[in-house]
C-alpha cells in the first residue's frame, strides 16, 4: 500500500532529492501536496509529473500563474494558497508523512502542525527545532508523531545511537556527540581576507549543494551553530555535550563517542538523497540513486578544531542555547536578516556576526510558554535587526566595510 508524502519547499535542493527519491519507488510513495514559493514554472512542472492532490503557492498572483500553466498542460491539481493551506496540507488526515524543507522561520508552523497530527516529520527545517525546540519536542510526544532527522549530520548521529536510545546520555554510556563540519569554502581564510568575500563565493559551497541561505551559513558556521541546537533537542543533551569537528571532505557525517572507548560513524557520499530515503522508509533502507562509497578513493580523512575567532557564530548560537528562552529564536531572525542582507549586498560578511551579537545583547531573559511567545520574539528580533541594520548601511565601518 502507498504511503502518501506532503513536501513542504518542493522546489529546493531538499524537496528535489526527496521527489528524486519517490521517483525511484513509484508503487511505495505518493505525492499529497507538494509547496513552492517563488519557483511556480517548476512546481506546476514537478506537479504535471507527480500528480499531487494539492500544491501551495503564497500569494493570489502566483496562484493564477500556476493555473494557467496546468492549463496549458492540460493537467488537474487543485491550488491553494497561503501559510494556512501550508497547514492544512501538513496535516490533512490522509498523509502519512511530511518532509519539511521550507528554509527559515516560515516552516514552523506547518512543521508543528505535522507533529500535532501525528505525522511522521522528516525534519530537514531545523528552524523548527531552533526556534521551538521544547514545544516541538513535547508536540513528537503527545501525539505519537514520528521524528526522523534529515540534515545529514543528524541523521548520522541518530544511525550511530543505540536503536532503543530515549534521550539519557548516561544510560546508554554515551559521552558526546562529534558533530561534524565541512568548514564551508572559507575554513582556512582570515578575517583580512573575510572582509572581501562575495555572496558568490559564499554560497559555492565546495562539497553540498543548497540553496543561498544556508550556505551563506555554512560559510559563516550559523549553520553548525543551529544544528549544535537542533541537536540538543533532538537527543536531549547539554551544549558541552556536542563538540564540533571540521571535517572538509564532509565524508563522515557524524559520530557518537561511548564510554568504552568506541566511537561510532556513519560514512557516505555528500547526497541528500541517503539521509531522505533512510527517513522516508526507516527501519528499512531503500535505493536512494546514490553512488558508493569508495574509501580507496577518498584515501585520507582530516579533522580540525573550528576557528572560534574568524567565524563567532558558533559561539553566538552556543550562548544563545544556554540562555535559552526566547534566545535561540532572537538567534535565527536576527541570522535570517543579516544574511538576507549580505545577499543584497549591503552589509560585508563580517557584519553578520555583528549584526547578530548586536540583537542578541538585546535579547531579554523571557521563559517561553506558548507558540505566541516564540512569533512575538521573532518579530521583535527581526524589528530590532533591521533597525541595526539601518545603521549599519550608514557607518560603512560598522558594516565591515572599513
Amino acid at each position: 500500500m502507498s504511503q502518501w508524502i506532503t513536501v513542504l519547499g518542493a522546489t529546493g535542493s531538499i524537496g528535489s532529492s526527496t521527489l528524486d527519491v519517490i521517483r525511484r519507488h513509484p508503487t511505495r510513495y505518493r505525492v499529497y501536496a507538494l509547496t513552492g514559493f517563488s519557483r511556480i514554472d517548476q512546481l506546476v512542472s514537478i506537479a504535471v509529473e507527480f500528480s499531487p492532490k494539492f500544491i501551495v503557492v503564497p500569494t493570489l498572483a502566483a496562484a493564477n500563474k500556476a493555473q494557467a500553466l496546468l492549463a496549458s498542460s492540460q493537467h488537474e491539481c487543485e491550488i491553494l494558497v497561503g501559510a494556512d493551506a501550508l497547514v492544512d496540507v501538513a496535516s490533512a488526515k490522509d498523509v502519512d508523512m511530511v518532509m519539511a524543507s521550507i528554509v527559515g522561520a516560515a516552516g514552523l508552523l506547518p512543521t508543528l502542525a505535522a507533529a500535532k497530527a501525528g505525522k511522521r516529520v522528516l525534519l530537514a527545517n531545523k528552524e523548527a527545532l531552533v526556534m521551538a525546540g521544547p514545544l516541538f519536542m513535547q508536540a513528537i510526544r503527545d501525539n505519537g508523531a514520528e521524528l526522523l532527522p534529515i540534515d545529514s549530520e543528524h541523521n548520522a548521529i541518530f544511525q550511530s545511537l543505540p536503536a532503543n536510545y530515549r534521550g539519557d546520555f548516561s544510560q546508554h554510556g554515551i559521552e558526546k556527540i562529534l558533530l561534524t563540519a565541512s568548514g564551508g569554502p572559507f575554513r582556512n581564510k582570515t578575517k583580512a581576507e573575510l572582509s572581501q568575500v562575495t555572496p558568490a563565493q559564499a554560497v559555492a559551497h565546495p562539497n553540498w549543494s543548497m540553496g543561498a541561505k544556508i550556505s551563506v551559513d555554512s560559510a559563516t558556521l550559523m549553520n553548525k551553530g543551529l544544528e549544535l541546537i537542533e541537536a540538543c533537542f533532538l537527543f536531549n543533551c547539554r551544549a558541552d555535550q556536542v563538540q564540533v569537528v571540521v571535517h572538509p571532505q564532509s565524508v563522515i557525517h557524524s559520530m557518537v563517542q561511548y564510554r568504552d572507548g568506541s566511537v561510532i560513524a556513519e560514512l557516505g557520499q555528500p547526497d541528500m538523497r541517503t539521509p531522505i530515503a533512510y527517513g522516508m522508509a526507516w527501519p528499512e533502507r531503500i535505493d536512494a540513486g546514490v553512488k558508493h562509497l569508495d574509501l580507496f578513493d577518498i584515501a585520507r580523512l582530516d579533522f580540525t578544531e573550528p576557528d572560534h575567532e574568524t567565524f563567532p557564530c558558533l559561539n553566538l548560537a552556543k550562548d544563545a542555547f544556554e540562555r535559552g528562552g526566547i534566545c535561540p529564536a532572537v538567534l535565527n531572525a536576527a541570522n535570517e536578516i543579516a544574511v538576507a542582507a549580505f545577499l543584497a549586498e549591503q552589509i560585508s560578511f563580517l557584519a553578520i556576526p555583528e549584526l547578530i551579537q548586536k540583537v542578541m545583547s538585546l535579547c531579554p531573559e523571557k521563559l517561553v510558554h506558548c507558540l505566541d511567545d516564540i512569533l512575538a520574539a521573532d518579530k521583535w528580533a527581526r524589528e530590532q535587526a533591521n533597525s541595526i541594520l539601518a545603521e549599519f548601511k550608514n557607518n560603512k565601518q560598522l558594516a565591515g566595510q572599513e
